[in-house]
């Protein structure tokens, strides 16, 4: 079966783009589903979040840069069908070498195209910073489709829009023009809020065929499952966080037909 390429991406910071980008990863894995998770992210906290430890030169930082593979970087995790390629300091520094290269926003396509090929993984999943720089980008360009967290708050559908500019800048220049807005995820959901309930209905409203039906709950133990290096379903395998994030794999499971065969 062929390895599909997400991207979870969203310009804004502390909008559970990670804690999706990690739990979503598990929740395929839970389904025995190959899934490799790959940190882009300097900050690295999906790698402290599966219970990784950032180590130097084990990012792709050096394969962006012409050094070594994507495969050498493969760190298996305590999960079974979950393996990561962590993240690392060094790789705040791939921002501003990849702008010198020819090709610049091409590198990432190129590091991941051996894993494609070798067919070794159903899934990939790409956790960027939050910002749309050149990593980010590179995301974009690598990717089948993108997955965009977005808050239920006020501001979101503003943000949304600039990331979906984007994506059409990628596919004019024809840098990715298989790339698809995969899907919405809409996060930090307080079911006591009106204005939560509203910015679900919003959204809805734009992109009916793209948001989830899945709402991942604002939850303490989703926030404090990190801090212990473990997803949702070890932290807390009954609570709400885990039921809704493996409703969401359950839908992507079926949207992208992942399933096993």
């Amino acid at each position: 079966m062929a390895t599909t390429v997400f991207t979870i991406a969203n310009q804004k910071g502390g909008v559970g783009k990670t804690t999706t980008a990690v739990n979503l990863a598990a929740a395929l894995a839970e389904q025995k589903i190959h899934t490799l998770l790959i940190d882009l992210d300097p900050q690295a906290n999906a790698t402290s979040a599966v219970g990784i430890e950032k180590q130097a030169g084990r990012s792709l930082y050096g394969p962006l840069r012409g050094e070594g593979t994507a495969f050498a970087m493969i760190t298996p995790t305590a999960y079974e069908h979950l393996a990561l390629i962590p993240s690392e300091e060094d790789l705040a520094a791939a921002e501003i070498e990849l702008a010198q290269m020819e090709n610049y926003l091409l590198k990432l396509h190129g590091v991941l195209a051996p894993l494609r090929a070798s067919r070794g993984y159903r899934a990939i999943i790409i956790d960027c910073p939050p910002a749309l720089g050149l990593l980010s980008m590179n995301s974009l360009a690598a990717a089948d489709h993108l997955l965009v967290t977005l808050q239920c708050e006020y501001l979101a559908l503003e943000g949304l829009g600039q990331i979906l500019r984007n994506v059409d800048r990628l596919k004019a220049a024809h840098l990715n023009d298989a790339l698809t807005l995969g899907g919405v995820v809409m996060t930090m959901f307080d079911s006591r809020t009106n204005l939560a309930k509203q910015v679900v209905d919003e959204v809805r409203q734009h992109l009916p065929d793209k948001i989830f039906n899945t709402v991942i709950p604002r939850t303490v133990r989703l926030s404090e499952a990190p801090s212990f290096g473990q997803p949702i379903f070890a932290y807390d395998p009954h609570g709400p966080g885990a039921t809704a994030y493996r409703s969401l794999a359950q839908e992507v499971i079926a949207r992208f037909g992942l399933g096993v065969k």
